[in-house]
């Protein structure tokens, strides 16, 4: 029987830049850093989700051929991956926090459709929104 989706994967250039990036900068934690050979499997959670890994995976043997995964870094260094989304309780307090760590920010926080939302690269390029819900007018 399906219990759900546990780790969900982006593609890195660099897999120890991006565990920097995401624990150091977004406040993530390792979940998981093996080694075999050459391929790293390497996943960081999120401390409030403890069931959800987001994998951190370079392109490239054994799953890739070299020139499929010269094409997927370039594809994730233009940022044509599909974006990701953080929540946030408060995105402009968001924004200051991680724009002072150094965080890319591509978009500064805008107010649309009753939530504040930013957009950010990681080191690699893949894009992320980070989304304030609407407040409860209840």
């Amino acid at each position: 029987m399906n219990q759900g989706i546990n780790v969900v994967g982006l593609y890195v250039d660099n897999q120890d830049e991006a565990l920097t990036f995401y624990v150091d900068k977004l406040g993530f934690r390792v979940h998981t850093d093996v080694r075999n050979g050459p391929y790293r499997w390497l996943t960081v959670q999120h401390p409030d989700q403890p069931s959800f890994q987001l994998g951190l995976f370079a392109p490239g043997p054994p799953i890739h051929d070299e020139a499929t995964a010269q094409t997927l870094r370039a594809m994730v260094a233009k940022g044509a991956m599909p974006p990701l989304v953080l929540s946030v309780a408060d995105c402009r307090a968001s924004y200051t926090e991680l724009k002072a760590k150094g965080v890319e920010f591509t978009q500064e926080p805008v107010d649309r459709f009753g939530s504040v939302d930013a957009g950010f690269r990681d080191p690699a390029g893949n894009g992320w929104k980070m989304i304030q819900a609407p407040r409860s007018t209840t």
